[in-house]
């Protein structure tokens, strides 16, 4: 079994060190930033409000870290104009990454396609540079049909990652959800990557899914191209194991 100190230490790499509270403030923005450079190694990237990217990609200069925002956020609803205007903001102030949310409702209720229409619309209007992670909000969708739909529908839209949930639901990401997600990606011919978010908050809770992407794709694929945790508490128990020994 890996030791806590090395699963701290694949941990550390994986994680899009998350702000998205709703008083968040610039000040905030810029602690985040400072959070995500550590002396043992820097997290996979910051994703804020989109209003906070700019901020964060001044705060980061130099470091490396690249710059998630979130778009059609938190809701998931269809309105495609509002997910391109989100998207093309966060591009525009110099974000690398945007973490759109699927329409997930829409599906529940039988829309079939909507989803891959505003995931096709978004990616159209960030272009092809930049990674599109596709929340599906799985805790919410409970069915392993309709979360394979939803990924589907991500994939044919465009999506370089599918990502668990928002974080605002009752429900998050589980096991079986990532375990369904990591067998779809694991088949398809192209590289796509797993974005694991909510309720991720220790080394223990990160072994789980590190565990699940090592049988999935191999450990090798376990890089930060190709598995995230989104999570906003994690890191600081990261860093007490590693700096535990």
């Amino acid at each position: 079994m890996t030791t806590n100190h090395d699963m701290a230490s694949r941990a550390l790499n994986l994680i899009d060190l998350t702000s998205l509270g709703s008083d968040d403030s610039t000040e905030d923005v810029v602690q985040l930033c400072s959070d995500a450079t550590t002396t043992h190694g820097n997290v996979a990237a910051v994703c804020v409000w989109p209003r906070f990217v700019g901020t964060a990609v001044a705060a980061l200069e130099g470091t490396g870290i690249p710059v998630a925002g979130v778009a059609n956020f938190p809701e998931g609803d269809t309105d495609i104009d509002r997910a391109v205007a989100d998207a093309r903001e966060i591009v525009d102030a110099g974000g690398t990454e945007v973490d759109v949310v699927f329409p997930w409702k829409a599906l529940r209720e039988g829309q079939v396609g909507v989803g891959e229409e505003l995931v096709a619309a978004t990616r159209q209007a960030i272009g092809p540079d930049v990674s599109l992670k596709v929340i599906l909000e799985t805790g919410e969708l409970h069915d392993s049909d309709l979360i394979g739909a939803a990924a589907a529908e991500a994939i044919a839209g465009g999506a370089d990652f599918l990502k668990t949930s928002t974080g605002k639901t009752e429900h998050s990401a589980t096991p079986e959800a990532v375990a369904q997600l990591l067998q779809i990606v694991s088949a398809h011919p192209e590289a796509i990557g797993v974005k694991i978010s909510g309720g991720v908050r220790s080394v223990d809770d990160a072994r789980i899914y590190i565990d699940l992407a090592d049988e999935a794709l191999g450990r090798e694929q376990v890089t930060n191209q190709r598995v995230r945790i989104g999570a906003s508490s994690l890191l600081q128990d990261v860093l007490s194991a590693l700096e535990a020994g």
